[in-house]
C-alpha cells in the first residue's frame, strides 16, 4: 500500500495551508511596528551618546581602561610577587626593631 489515505491528503493539505498563512502571518507590513516614539530620558540619551564609535568619552574609557590594565598586570602584581618573595622566603625574618635575623626552628625528627 502506496500513497496517503484521503484524510491523510486533506489533513496534510490543512497543515500545510495553516503553516504558509502562519509564515505570512509573521512578516511585517510596512506600517509596523504602530508604537508612539517617545523621548529618552536622561540616562538613555547619556548611553546613547556615550556608546557613539569615536566619541570622546568612549576612547577616554578605554584608554583609562586599557592603561589600568597594564598598570596592574605588568606593574603591580609582579611587583607584589617580588616584594612577597624578598620579604619571606629571600630576606627571611628579621625583627624590625633591632634589624636581628630570626633563625629557623631546628627540625625535629621525632613525633609530632
Amino acid at each position: 500500500m502506496s500513497g496517503y489515505t484521503p484524510d491523510e491528503k486533506l489533513r496534510f493539505e490543512q497543515l500545510t495551508k495553516l503553516r504558509r498563512q502562519w509564515l505570512k502571518d509573521q512578516e511585517l507590513s510596512p506600517r509596523e511596528p504602530v508604537v508612539p516614539t517617545k523621548a529618552p530620558g536622561p540616562v538613555a540619551k547619556f548611553w546613547a551618546g556615550f556608546l557613539e564609535p569615536k566619541s570622546l568619552w568612549r576612547l577616554y574609557t578605554y584608554k583609562a581602561c586599557t592603561g589600568g590594565f597594564f598598570t596592574l598586570t605588568r606593574l603591580l602584581l609582579p611587583a607584589w610577587i617580588i616584594h612577597y618573595c624578598v620579604k619571606y622566603h629571600i630576606a627571611g625574618d628579621t625583627i624590625m626593631e633591632t634589624g636581628e635575623v630570626v633563625p629557623d626552628l631546628p627540625e625535629s625528627h621525632g613525633h609530632h
